[in-house]
């Protein structure tokens, strides 16, 4: 019976020997092994043997690549302002060795390595550069930080800034300058809106000028060939009929109520054709007179023939007509053809000829105008 009991316990304390020299490790990870407290071996994942009580077995390290978040760091740009930056690191341990016994915790060491190299960086730039050069901080820190831990066992692949955030009036100052540069273009956008569509009204108004014009240009010459043509035909049938004082006393006698017409006419201009046409009118209707009698027959044929030479031709022999002056254009077509509207709208400016501003050239700051040089006149100081 007591040889039984003893039996057993020898079996307990070889399973229990047996358990702890067996160890299985996971992938992605390391364990190194210490005999008698020196360091042994590095075992990789898999099944792995110890000696009891002479081994021992270190906590397992992550062989995969890591990401850790620093809280924010308040950090003092070259201009004195205080800028708190979020980092966050990417890095691997590649060494489990280093990584265990060169360095006591490598995840506080990187945080504050990260934190004194930002400072440095950061601390030799201005706000306005720290802001826009994320990429060249980025690749400082990594840099520095992969030289500095590689005697750690660890590699760093990636250093990242999450948040830049200036103080709260910088931020203030720099929303209103935004704003100030969003009105800036919007007012030359509107402005060059406003300059297009008032270029494009008074474009169309002056070609409805132009027109405008052409058409009471075009209606006034008609009218006054229209006016020259009559006055020539009743020129023609008066000269043609033979017309003697008498005719034309009658006509002058005709025009005087037209002249008379109108409330402000208060004086009247007789010319001294009229007064001796009159005169003549009335010896003609005088008893006694040649004309009166209808013996004057005779010589108003006799007459006729001469006035109508001379209603042919004019003085120095010229002949009237327009037959020696040419026909005038008295319809709108005719005008056309004449070339006279060619010539009254040749050179205009179109729309499409003027001169374009783009956005980018109306938000270009004009250059300083140079002062004007100052003539001396002699004997000026």
């Amino acid at each position: 019976m007591e040889f039984l009991i003893v039996l057993a316990v020898l079996a307990v304390l070889v399973g229990v020997l047996l358990a702890s020299s067996v160890k299985i490790i996971p992938q992605a990870r390391t364990a190194n092994v210490e005999r008698l407290g020196k360091y042994q071996r590095t075992a990789g994942a898999g099944l792995t043997l110890i000696i009891p009580f002479i081994d021992r077995m270190l906590p397992m390290v992550d062989m995969r690549e890591q990401v850790v978040s620093f809280p924010p760091q308040p950090v003092i740009t070259e201009d004195n302002l205080v800028v708190s930056i979020d980092t966050v690191v990417y890095f691997q341990v590649t060494d489990a060795k280093a990584a265990t016994y060169e360095i006591a915790n490598y995840i506080h060491a990187v945080e504050q390595l990260t934190t004194t190299t930002l400072r440095n960086v950061v601390g030799g730039m201005n706000l306005e550069e720290a802001l826009t050069s994320r990429d060249a901080i980025n690749s400082q820190l990594r840099g520095v930080l992969d030289d500095a831990t590689s005697r750690w066992g660890l590699r760093v692949s990636r250093v990242e800034l999450k948040a830049i955030d200036p103080p709260m009036s910088i931020q203030d100052s720099m929303e209103k300058q935004m704003r100030a540069e969003r009105d800036r273009r919007a007012a030359i956008l509107t402005a060059e809106g406003t300059k297009q569509a008032a270029i494009l009204t008074a474009e169309g108004e002056r070609q409805s000028a132009i027109l405008s014009a052409e058409g009471e240009a075009q209606a006034r010459v008609l009218r006054a060939n229209a006016e020259a043509e009559a006055i020539e035909v009743v020129f023609d049938a008066i000269h043609s009929g033979g017309a003697d004082s008498e005719v034309l006393a009658y006509q002058y006698l005709q025009s005087l109520p037209k002249i008379a017409e109108g409330t402000s006419n208060t004086m009247f201009v007789v010319p001294a054709e009229l007064t001796r046409a009159l005169q003549g009118l009335g010896e003609a209707f005088s008893p006694g007179s040649p004309s009166a009698a209808g013996t004057g027959s005779s010589d108003t044929s006799h007459d006729a023939a001469p006035a109508a030479g001379r209603a042919a031709t004019g003085p120095g022999g010229r002949r009237r007509g327009r037959a020696s002056e040419g026909a005038r254009p008295t319809t709108a077509e005719e005008l056309r053809s004449s070339g006279l509207l060619d010539a009254m709208t040749a050179g205009a400016l179109t729309a499409d000829r003027m001169p374009q501003t783009s956005l980018d050239e109306a938000l270009q700051t004009p250059p300083e105008a140079e002062p004007a040089p100052v003539r001396r006149e002699p004997g000026m100081p």
